[in-house]
């Protein structure tokens, strides 16, 4: 018993040892980003992919307010895992999600009020995306606070990844156009190309296209691994 216990405690300890971005947790970052993306192969978080992406700078700030609210979020639960009683654990995730979300929410109207509107309620919408909430789930709950830190960055930024991915397709083939915080709208397609008989592509701008651009997404990412197809 004495060097089973003596057996434990040093596996413990080596646990304790990881190094912070060992490959592990390195790849907590990465898988997001690819084979494990939220909207691409989990098909989460679909409809403010689908409403903030007509522009790209919206989608930029959405994107970093869930990559915060998810870090954050994470991390708090994570902490408190061991004292969150199981009948109420879905009670304190959206308190302190719904919290995080009313102050990414205030930030926004104090220093982007016009991005702040034109998110609309899609900002307060993060406290019931299928993201967050199942990254507390299956993931913060179980984990260390510091490989929830890293589980948090890595699904935020693959969301916001495609979000950006979209927002760029949508505002440069539907308006011609690139806006992005702090810099305003750049023109990127040239006037003369208009002269030519150049149009913008009206659909592109149209909710629909936003389903359609993210199905010619999950489309190339099946071809081009065919692990992720389901058999």
């Amino acid at each position: 018993m004495f060097a089973l216990s003596k057996l434990v405690k040093k596996r413990d300890m080596n646990n304790d040892k990881e190094p912070l971005f060992s490959a592990k947790n390195i790849k907590l970052i990465t898988a997001p980003l690819g084979a494990q993306n939220p909207i691409t192969i989990q098909v989460l978080g679909i409809c403010s992919a689908l409403a903030v992406t007509a522009k790209l700078e919206p989608a930029i700030v959405m994107g970093i307010s869930v990559i915060f609210v998810v870090v954050f979020s994470n991390l708090i639960i994570s902490l408190l895992r061991n004292t969150i009683p199981a009948r109420i654990r879905i009670i304190v995730q959206l308190v302190v999600v719904a919290a995080l979300v009313i102050l990414v929410d205030q930030i926004l109207r104090a220093y982007a009020y016009e991005v702040s509107l034109q998110l609309s309620v899609f900002v307060g919408l993060i406290i019931t995306n299928c993201i967050l909430m199942g990254r507390l789930e299956a993931f913060a709950l179980g984990n260390k606070p510091w490989q929830s830190v890293l589980d948090g960055i890595g699904n935020g930024a693959g969301y916001a990844m495609i979000l950006v991915i979209v927002a760029v397709l949508r505002e440069l083939f539907g308006s011609g156009t690139l806006t992005m915080p702090y810099f305003g709208e750049l023109r990127i397609i040239p006037p003369t190309f208009y002269d030519f008989g150049y149009a913008n592509n009206g659909l592109m701008i149209l909710p629909p296209m936003a389903l359609i651009v993210v199905g010619v997404i999950i489309w190339i990412q099946r071809a081009r691994n065919k692990e992720l197809i389901e058999k």
